[in-house]
């Protein structure tokens, strides 16, 4: 009897120690298990309460200060996160992030406006994979590595390659920074400089020069009793020839003296009937055709109607000239659009000529000035056109102008 008795005190007293170590260690570690798997969930707010037992409060204290410095450094990470996406947003930089296989995984706002696409167009594509000029660029670019490029010839970026470390691997992304119109503007200064000087000298020469000679013409006292016509033909031709020089060095001037444009509503189309009737005899001396495929009714664009009429003369006094002998120029319109094409279907452009199209001073032509298509620059830029000159196709190079 007392044996049975003792039987049962042991099982009482080892079911309450059993009791007591399932207290004290196997539910705090169930505890700690939850606490776990919260972690795993990224839940950082979940805590435990002190359990008397001072080594188990320890462990829970240095659980409970983990989560809360991993919720301040969640919240850290969120804000920095939200703070760098509201930069790469707004940022006048374009800004192209890549992905760990070399996919386009983000392309800012002003990425998109030079590269003339919707995310749609580039967003998850190898960059081997897209057409645009920029990313034959992109693809030798090597990484921390930077160049300079002009994709039609008008625009300059400046692009940079560089990486960041995602997860431990590393991640490139492209900045593309618009340098145009700072360039335009120190180079129209320096240009407008340097043909100042040479109108002032040029005129301050030419003009007592050619009234020097003008006056020994009309001597007739100085040719008496003298056969000199030869001579007499040569001043004139001297005087004629500083004349020529006159007016070369006028056209420099009138690229550096363009008034702001003086915009209002002018119909396209009469307009270009004007410069393809103005036109038409010098295209027929190349045997070159001007045909038009306009859109029906009128194209009412805002814009200075003699800067646009002098710039559309330029545009189809370049494109007579690329074409060697007998060919056609078509101009064609879509209000819709807000677009007028010129098209030639002369030699083309190269890679190289492209670059410097619209340079001051350059010239393919060997009695060239090289500032017809800079006078062109000069009044697309004054009106905000956007434009473009490029060879689209063997024997097809168009100029494109979106008066929008």
């Amino acid at each position: 009897m007392i044996f049975f008795i003792a039987s049962e005190v042991v099982i009482i007293v080892s079911v309450v120690i059993a009791i007591q170590l399932y207290r004290q260690l196997i539910q705090p570690l169930k505890s700690l298990m939850q606490g776990v798997e919260a972690i795993k969930d990224k839940d950082f707010n979940v805590k435990f309460l002190p359990t008397g037992k001072h080594e188990v409060d320890q462990l829970i204290g240095v659980y409970n200060d983990m989560m809360d410095e991993l919720r301040t450094e969640r919240t850290r990470q969120e804000q920095q996160h939200f703070f760098l996406e509201q930069m790469i947003h707004t940022s006048p930089t374009g800004i192209i992030i890549l992905d760990f296989d070399g996919r386009v995984y983000q392309v800012n706002p002003m990425g998109l406006a030079i590269l003339q696409a919707k995310a749609d167009d580039v967003v998850g594509f190898l960059v081997s994979e897209l057409t645009h000029p920029l990313f034959a660029q992109l693809i030798s670019l090597q990484s921390g590595e930077t160049r300079v490029v002009k994709p039609n010839g008008i625009n300059t970026l400046k692009l940079q390659k560089s990486h960041f470390i995602d997860r431990g691997f590393a991640r490139q992304f492209i900045m593309m920074e618009d340098l145009t119109t700072e360039l335009l503007e120190a180079e129209k200064k320096v240009y407008s400089k340097m043909i100042r000087m040479m109108a002032h000298e040029v005129n301050n020469t030419i003009g007592p020069v050619n009234s020097i000679m003008g006056s020994a013409l009309n001597a007739d006292k100085l040719w008496e009793g003298h056969s000199h016509n030869t001579l007499k033909d040569a001043l004139q031709v001297a005087i004629d020839r500083n004349q020529n020089l006159n007016f070369f060095m006028r056209d420099f001037a009138d690229l550096v003296k363009l008034p702001p444009a003086n915009k209002q509503r002018i119909d396209l189309h009469k307009l270009l009937q004007n410069v393809i009737a103005l036109m038409t005899i010098k295209a027929n001396e190349r045997n070159v055709s001007l045909k038009s495929d306009l859109s029906p009714g009128e194209f009412i664009v805002m814009a200075d109607e003699q800067q646009m009429e002098q710039a559309l003369i330029n545009i189809v006094k370049n494109a007579i000239e690329a074409i060697a002998n007998s060919g056609n120029i078509t101009f064609t319109t879509d209000i819709g659009t807000k677009k007028l094409i010129i098209t030639d279907n002369g030699k083309g452009i190269s890679a190289e000529e492209s670059e410097q199209m619209f340079s001051p001073f350059y010239s393919t032509k060997k009695d060239g000035q090289g500032i017809g298509l800079t006078l062109v620059r000069e009044i697309m830029l004054s009106h905000g056109f956007e434009f473009s000159l490029k060879t689209v196709a063997p024997n097809q190079t168009e100029f494109t102008i979106y008066l929008a």
